[in-house]
């Protein structure tokens, strides 16, 4: 058994659903800390975040990941127990497979050629690691990125282990994502009797126009590789538990995920403005995930071009899709940020699962990056 199946099949056995970790940084700690790397845990409230570095000074290629995973949901819908690593038919099955325990091995194993075969390599080579990335994201990289702004350390370059692969592993390139800003508004209005409307307020009737505009909205076409700017309703509920009531409160759920025309405060500010101008008695409450960020042309998305290409066979298209990931933390920091990663067509799914020989290919993935940006 190669030396990235046999860690990633530990780190699947540890069952470190979001915020525990299960002692997973504490097995790369030490295995790093046998390579060389200089290791410190970062312990904000219930998560553990792993800082290992190799080197000094600059530039900074640090490998970003999460050791937590989602739970697996009924375990007897899955053909094998999720948290115990099966083998079949040149498959690895078990949660965090393909997200992202495969990955973190892949880099561990990479960083440990690259540092034997480089001892005295320029810059620093570095694996952030949390506990909280499919949780509230409150403890992990967005605070270790606090920290590392109240300390002065920088990053110039990130790569994230996401699963960023569609159909075979290479044949994307990850190179931004898109902000994401979430909304619960209530609306408030007159609770009363359906059969004399004069007396109640119904906040239902007087919210739709508002959101029927919400909804119809072309915020903008778009920006460099990223679709237009998307706001989607998730959740409606109003009602007393009778037909015969007007409601006295709407409440209504909706996200946007938007690209680097908009920031969080200049939408905030339109979406509450328009609630005004519809005359609503509303209260919104905002949570904001993370705001967008995208890795222009740069020695970066070259290397991770021609790497890509070589395993993929032909270059990898190059996308700012999909949700969001810790990157939105480390990019504000000055760096620049891509991610490259296995198949994502299992992740969080009954039976997620990752190609062996997939996972086998993807340590050198990451070597040949860390040569190609600090080797030359």
């Amino acid at each position: 058994m190669s030396e990235v199946l046999a860690l990633a099949g530990e780190l699947i056995a540890r069952p470190s659903v979001t915020p525990e970790d299960a002692g997973c940084q504490a097995l790369l700690a030490a295995r790093l800390g046998r390579a060389g790397f200089r290791c410190e845990q970062l312990r904000f409230g219930e998560v553990d975040n792993l800082w290992a570095t190799h080197g000094e000074g600059g530039p900074v290629l640090v490998l970003l990941g999460h050791t937590d995973v989602v739970p697996p949901g009924p375990r007897e819908a899955w053909a094998s127990d999720p948290f115990v690593p099966e083998i079949r038919d040149g498959v690895l099955y078990g949660r965090g497979a393909a997200d992202m325990k495969g990955s973190v091995a892949a880099f561990v194993v990479a960083l440990e050629r690259f540092v034997a075969a480089h001892p005295a390599h320029p810059g620093t080579v570095a694996l952030l690691l949390t506990s909280d990335e499919e949780g509230d994201a409150i403890d992990g990289v967005r605070r270790v990125a606090e920290e590392f702004r109240r300390r002065g350390q920088g990053i110039d370059w990130c790569i994230t282990g996401e699963p960023s692969s569609t159909a075979r592993l290479g044949d994307l390139l990850r190179v931004g994502r898109r902000g994401s800003l979430t909304a619960a508004l209530t609306v408030r209005g007159v609770q009363g009797h359906v059969a004399y409307p004069e007396k109640a307020r119904n906040p239902v009737h007087q919210a739709l126009p508002a959101l029927a505009e919400l909804a119809a909205r072309r915020w903008d076409e778009g920006y460099e590789t990223f679709p237009p700017t998307s706001l989607q309703i998730s959740n409606v509920g109003a009602g007393a538990g009778a037909s015969n009531v007007i409601p006295g409160e709407l409440r209504v759920g909706f996200n946007l995920r938007y690209n680097p025309h908009w920031d969080a405060p200049r939408l905030e500010s339109e979406i509450e403005a328009m609630l005004a101008r519809h005359g609503l008695d509303f209260e919104l409450r905002w949570h904001r995930s993370g705001e967008p960020f995208f890795t222009p042309e740069g020695p970066l998305r070259a290397a991770a071009r021609a790497v890509l290409a070589n395993v993929a066979g032909e270059p990898p298209e190059e996308s700012t899709g999909g949700g969001t990931s810790d990157a939105r933390f480390i990019a504000p920091l000055g760096a620049q940020c891509i991610e490259v990663g296995p198949v994502n067509a299992s992740i969080h799914k009954v039976d997620e699962h990752v190609s062996v020989a997939d996972l086998e290919a993807l340590p050198e993935v990451y070597l040949a990056l860390m040569e190609r940006l600090l080797m030359g």
